[in-house]
């Protein structure tokens, strides 16, 4: 794989996870508006969604990110 590709493979996975990040909240939110914050389902996005922040964190740390 040269420069090229990584970097474009980057970028994917970059807007990925913040996609992926930005649809995991909405869903939390929805949930938090019905009272459901203690189901399964609600527990389970929310490792997700720290998971993601976490990769998110990473990429700012190392100055992967403009913001």
């Amino acid at each position: 794989m040269d420069q090229t590709e990584r970097l474009a493979a980057f970028e994917r996975m970059l807007a990925d996870v913040q996609a992926r990040y930005r649809d995991t909240v909405s869903k939390m939110e929805t949930l938090k508006t019905a009272g459901k914050q203690k189901t399964a389902t609600y527990q389970q996005l929310l490792v997700s969604k720290l998971n993601d922040q976490n990769l998110l964190a990473l990429y700012r740390l190392y100055g992967l990110t403009e913001d």
